[in-house]
């Protein structure tokens, strides 16, 4: 070995891509120690160690590895240890900045644990191996967006879990999936329904989670286990993927298999909630009513304004809230001058929730029957069900043909696009009457009960409950809620029909035979016939409620 190769002063640098933190062959611990150790065994003198955890598939993206050429070129060092070539550049600008150097005698020598590369050795060699490092990148690239777009197709999501998800790690490479985070998914899915309601904001959300609930995202080697941001509950409630949809980069790849927190409609629901923007609408004050009620001449929504007077006879001030409409359309000029006051408007409401009222006695008779003819929904249920599975399958079946048909040429790309994304919106639609079928019969009787409890306790909540209470039970009337010349209608829910028409009459004769008083071996002909009567009524009103 010539003598003035020892003169020659090398920078040692190790680096470690930071898309395979957990896959890299060595550490930049590992490369720095086994580069001194080198240096050590042919009496090699190292300058400086630089280190940097950087990929290198782009130019300038490594501010340590340009800092390291800088000083080369002013003659700090005129020689380079690193583990492999492509420690040093995995890109054809990179490696023509080493290779010129190299070919102008500026630098005097690279090494790496496998040999030496000097300024007269063929140039073919190192551009080699120069392009073996930059083709790797090349065909990773391809590979991986080969396997992210297999991931999509078999509705598997192919990136970081969203909150209240996790990524399954248990099967083998490429077919891990999206499963539900057993300490977070049933606290996310209780945020999307406190939103749905429309009875909270996003901050008073984000405030109950992390300080009521203790809510902790999900802790990784450098980030999480922290409280949920303002910013990640925004991307939270924007985030499709909850109903249980693929959409990636702009393109709908139809239903995933991962467990859907909401359905499309509720997730609708909570965009118009949040506004196009998906920012909460200011508010400066509370109230309970503003923000449902729509004007019902021009259609703009019905806020409200706290106005002080000054009462002379007590000596003090006094608060008064008005509701009014906006009148923010311009197109239309609205005659809705007038302003009600709360408690007016208050009495309104009483008097529609007064037409859903009904006894303790007549809610347990009601639920009972209706309990009873709940059972037959169990074969109507399964008839449905089956009839939806063969028209998915059916679907399924069509998609698998266009493919065919596709890979045969026998239609052209653009059809097969076309076909497919309206076959893949129809099984889309299937997949979710399915669900809602198998479901149905229980979320039936969950929600008749509900709506029975909902009868028998709305006016006392409503008269003594609190601003957030009060909006409840107002919201669980109904919806398109108008007001107009102090008039106020709403489209009562559909549950709410029966209760609401069926109800009144039945439960009036039901008093006035005082059937509640009367035992039922103590019943005369009368009140027996009368009672059955009640029942039958009962279940029939049953065909009113949804299904």
């Amino acid at each position: 070995m010539p003598e003035d190769k020892y003169k020659i002063r090398y920078f040692v640098y190790a680096r470690k891509s930071t898309e395979s933190d957990d896959r890299q062959i060595q550490s930049i611990d590992d490369q720095v120690n086994r580069l001194k150790q080198l240096a050590k065994e042919l009496d090699l003198k190292i300058v400086k160690v630089f280190t940097e955890s950087k990929s290198a598939k782009k130019p300038k993206n490594r501010p340590i590895f340009d800092e390291m050429i800088e000083r080369i070129e002013a003659g700090e060092a005129d020689g380079i240890l690193c583990w492999k070539i492509d420690r040093i550049s995995r890109n054809p600008f990179d490696s023509g900045a080493i290779q010129w150097l190299l070919q102008q005698g500026i630098l005097k020598s690279i090494r790496t644990i496998e040999r030496e590369y000097l300024p007269d050795d063929n140039a073919l060699l190192l551009n080699v191996e120069s392009g073996v490092a930059n083709q790797f990148i090349l065909d990773l690239r391809k590979n991986v967006k080969r396997g992210l777009q297999s991931k999509l197709e078999k509705g598997i999501f192919p990136n970081l879990a969203p909150l209240g998800y996790i990524n399954s790690k248990t099967e083998e490479k490429g077919h891990n999936y999206i499963k539900p985070d057993p300490e977070r998914f049933n606290l996310v899915k209780k945020m999307w329904q406190l939103m749905i309601t429309g009875n909270f904001t996003p901050m008073q959300i984000l405030n109950e989670a992390n300080n009521t609930w203790g809510f902790r995202t999900r802790k990784s080697k450098r980030l999480g286990g922290e409280k949920l941001s303002r910013t990640g509950l925004y991307r939270m409630l924007n985030n499709p993927f909850y109903t249980g949809l693929l959409i990636v980069r702009g393109k709908n790849y139809g239903m995933g298999k991962h467990e859907p927190m909401i359905t499309l409609e509720e997730f609708d629901r909570v965009q118009y909630l949040l506004g196009k923007k998906g920012k909460q609408r200011p508010k400066v004050r509370q109230f309970p009513f503003t923000g449902v009620i729509r004007c019902n001449e021009c259609g703009c929504l019905i806020t409200a304004e706290i106005k002080t007077k000054f009462i002379k006879g007590a000596g003090e001030l006094k608060e008064y809230t008005y509701y009014h409409c906006t009148k923010k359309r311009t197109d239309i000029k609205c005659s809705q001058s007038k302003v009600i006051r709360a408690e007016n408007l208050d009495s309104l409401i009483e008097e529609l929730i007064v037409l859903t009222d009904i006894i303790p006695d007549f809610r347990e008779l009601a639920f009972e029957e209706l309990k009873k003819s709940n059972a037959k929904e169990v074969h109507i249920r399964t008839n449905i069900q089956e009839m939806q599975m063969k028209a998915f399958q059916d679907t399924q079946k069509q998609i698998d043909k266009l493919l065919e048909m596709k890979l045969k040429e026998q239609i052209t790309d653009e059809e097969y696009n076309t076909k497919r994304d309206l076959l893949m919106k129809e099984k889309q639609r299937l997949k979710q009457k399915l669900d809602e079928t198998d479901k149905r019969a229980d979320r039936w009787l969950e929600l008749t009960e509900k709506t029975f409890n909902f009868a028998l306790y709305a006016h006392n909540n409503f008269l003594h409950g609190d601003m957030q209470k009060k909006k409840e039970v107002f919201l669980g009337l109904g919806s398109n809620f108008r007001l107009k010349d102090g008039k106020l209608t709403l489209e009562h829910n559909r549950w709410f029909i029966p209760i609401k028409e069926t109800c009144p009459p039945l439960q009036k004769e039901y008093l006035r035979l005082e059937l509640d008083k009367t035992a039922p071996e103590d019943r005369n002909t009368e009140q027996q016939e009368a009672f059955e009567f009640i029942k039958n009524e009962i279940r029939r009103g049953r065909d009113s409620n949804p299904r």
